[in-house]
């Protein structure tokens, strides 16, 4: 949107340079910054793509912005889109969640970035895999693309590994072009997924034995965790991911503590820290404010006065979580 304003304000420019005395130019005259303003206006106030974010809970929201669309401008119609664009491809392994889709016209043309996906700077969905260098895996980590990842052979994150991170067993199931599997010897294996959880999103992610549920299952189940209204009392759940106190502080609904220090005041309404290099941190807590949907925006401090914290620890629960856990039901 930016580089069309600025497309515009350039062809304005060059007109008024040939147009005008060259004595009498200033920047003032050439310059009309309109165009940018008003295509940056135009895609945040009409735009498809530009949303009314989704707030029932703090996994909807996080699940909102992690969005990723083959709709809007440029993009494809659901009238034209067949069955083939809106399957799963071997491509989106890692980096767009295969369970995680609406059940309604829009399935497969809206997705979701799966939990360790990140977009580069040329707008690809890359995945990181850990690099292995004659059988031994090693602590390198090398983000890759749809493309890049097809010239290499690639294992499982759960292939068994020796105490010298070598792999344990003579043949080893990986992946190569186009999908295909097979077993082969360690030495001739390039690349190892970071984590089981790499394939699916955030949301999919908080399945607990999600490896034992029925696919389409998990797709509701996904889907729905987003609607779970935020509750009075908040409980995390006994059975769990891993996932729950990442998804929680990541969504930006509890207040975490920016520096180390010690709690000097807690009220309703704020928590004052007195940092340890002298500075002092007052972070305001939202009190029965309003979500997006109608639901209760609440935070509840959960630090005592002149307890120590540190650096990234919580000191606020927001709406359905519990400690800095996400905690959408009862046990």
């Amino acid at each position: 949107q930016v580089r069309t304003g600025l497309a515009r304000m350039e062809r304005v420019v060059r007109e008024r340079m040939t147009t005008q005395d060259v004595e009498a130019i200033t920047p003032q005259t050439l310059i009309n910054i309109r165009p940018v303003v008003a295509s940056i206006k135009e895609f945040f106030g009409t735009s498809q793509l530009s949303q009314f974010m989704d707030q029932t809970n703090p996994l909807s929201g996080l699940t909102h912005k992690r969005r990723l669309s083959a709709l809007g401008p440029g993009g494809l119609s659901r009238e034209r889109a067949g069955f083939e664009v809106r399957d799963v491809h071997p491509s989106h392994y890692g980096r767009m969640c295969p369970i995680e889709t609406p059940e309604g016209p829009n399935i497969g043309l809206i997705g979701s970035l799966a939990s360790y996906g990140r977009v580069n700077a040329f707008g690809f969905v890359e995945t990181p895999y850990r690099k292995v260098v004659e059988g031994q895996v090693t602590d390198e980590v090398h983000y890759l693309t749809a493309d890049e990842e097809d010239r290499f052979v690639i294992a499982q994150a759960n292939a068994a590994l020796g105490e010298d991170m070598r792999f344990t067993e003579a043949r080893v199931l990986v992946r190569r072009r186009g999908g295909e599997i097979d077993y082969i010897a360690p030495d001739e294996v390039d690349y190892m997924d970071v984590s089981p959880r790499q394939m699916v999103s955030v949301a999919t992610a908080m399945i607990p034995f999600l490896e034992h549920d029925d696919a389409n299952r998990a797709l509701m189940g996904s889907n729905m965790m987003r609607q779970a209204v935020p509750l009075i009392k908040a409980e995390a759940p006994l059975v769990g991911t891993g996932m729950e106190y990442r998804c929680a502080v990541d969504a930006g609904d509890v207040i975490k503590a920016e520096k180390d220090g010690v709690v000097q005041e807690v009220s309703a309404d704020y928590v004052t820290v007195a940092n340890d290099d002298g500075t002092y941190n007052t972070y305001r807590v939202a009190k029965f404010s309003r979500s997006n949907q109608g639901t209760s925006f609440n935070q509840k401090v959960v630090v005592d006065e002149g307890a120590r914290v540190v650096a990234g620890q919580v000191l606020a629960d927001g709406p359905s979580t519990e400690n800095g856990e996400m905690a959408l039901g009862k046990n």
